[in-house]
């Protein structure tokens, strides 16, 4: 049995979480006194900010595609794929709100005529 919110193909002895890496990272934080720690949102950032983000690998399992279609898609001129931010030569990093945007963007819904 795999945990909730865990994605796994057959093969994988292991399988990746589908949720952002933010999702469990930096959005929320602990006050001083272990007896008080409650966690603390931090709501007064911007939507891009306060949104979870996801690695390549993250969002690969998420779109059930390779990391390197993704490297590919970034890589293409004019870039294609969701938007994306690159933290260092080595890093990218995509805002959860911009992928849902570009998913909405990309969807197809047949019409009920055709």
């Amino acid at each position: 049995m795999y945990p909730s919110g865990a994605l796994h193909t057959l093969g994988d002895p292991t399988p990746l979480p589908i949720d952002p890496i933010a999702a469990y990272t930096d959005h929320q934080t602990h006050t001083k006194k272990e007896k008080d720690a409650q966690l603390i949102r931090h709501d007064s950032r911007s939507p891009l900010l306060a949104s979870p983000w996801y690695s390549t690998r993250d969002l690969a399992a998420c779109l059930r595609v390779n990391t390197s279609t993704l490297r590919r898609w970034r890589a293409a001129r004019p870039p294609q794929g969701p938007p994306f931010v690159s933290v260092s030569a080595r890093v990218i990093m995509y805002s959860a709100v911009d992928v849902e945007e570009w998913l909405r963007r990309h969807r197809t819904v047949p019409r009920r005529d055709a």
